[in-house]
């Protein structure tokens, strides 16, 4: 838990810098891929300073994040044998086992299962790398990208243009709590999955 609290403050401080947006493209870009913390994180914590600017962070957001997914698509396509270990031995949440679930679900609906993981707290990055070792139509993954991950972004820039400092309060005070519950919406989504597909 300190940890994730440790990386999610390291997050927020780019907020309060003149590279925000930048961050926000990188962090949404490596997300996709690599790196443990949604961009949502930051988007929230600059949409708060400027909420007429939330659809625009939204907008990066999605742009990074679909660019990401591209990445996670060449890795597992062409650097999958040479990568994986250092994915099932470092990153949070890229089992073996999670790995072999995802994989399955692209042989009943590959567009379905990529958008819910875009949508939804489901780990964005074990299915664009998947993606690629499944070698799914590179077409599948940007469209159910967009829409997915364009629906998750413009939904929180919703609430922060409405809504504005209030949300990043809530979720600064009741982060141990989110924490938990975020956890526990990963398990739960990725067994909806299965009745899903």
């Amino acid at each position: 838990m300190k940890i994730v609290r440790r990386i999610y403050d390291w997050v927020l401080s780019w907020a309060n810098t003149r590279y925000g947006t930048p961050a926000l493209f990188t962090l949404a870009f490596v997300e996709s891929s690599v790196f443990p913390v949604p961009p949502d994180v930051l988007q929230i914590a600059l949409s708060a300073g400027k909420p007429k600017r939330a659809f625009w962070y939204a907008t990066v957001s999605m742009v990074g994040s679909v660019l990401g997914a591209l990445l996670g698509f060449l890795i597992g396509y062409a650097f999958w044998t040479a990568t994986q270990s250092f994915f099932f031995d470092y990153v949070p949440g890229f089992t073996e086992e999670v790995f072999e679930k995802v994989s399955g679900y692209y042989h009943d609906n590959a567009f379905l299962a990529i958008f819910t993981a875009a949508f939804t707290p489901i780990p964005y990055k074990i299915f664009t790398i998947a993606a690629g070792v499944a070698e799914i139509a590179l077409w599948t993954l940007i469209i159910a990208s967009i829409l997915g991950r364009g629906a998750r972004f413009y939904l929180v820039a919703a609430f922060m243009y409405f809504l504005g400092p209030a949300v990043e309060s809530w979720i600064d005070r009741y982060f141990n709590l989110l924490t938990i519950a975020f956890t526990i919406l990963v398990i739960a989504g990725l067994a909806a999955m299965k009745f899903l597909m």
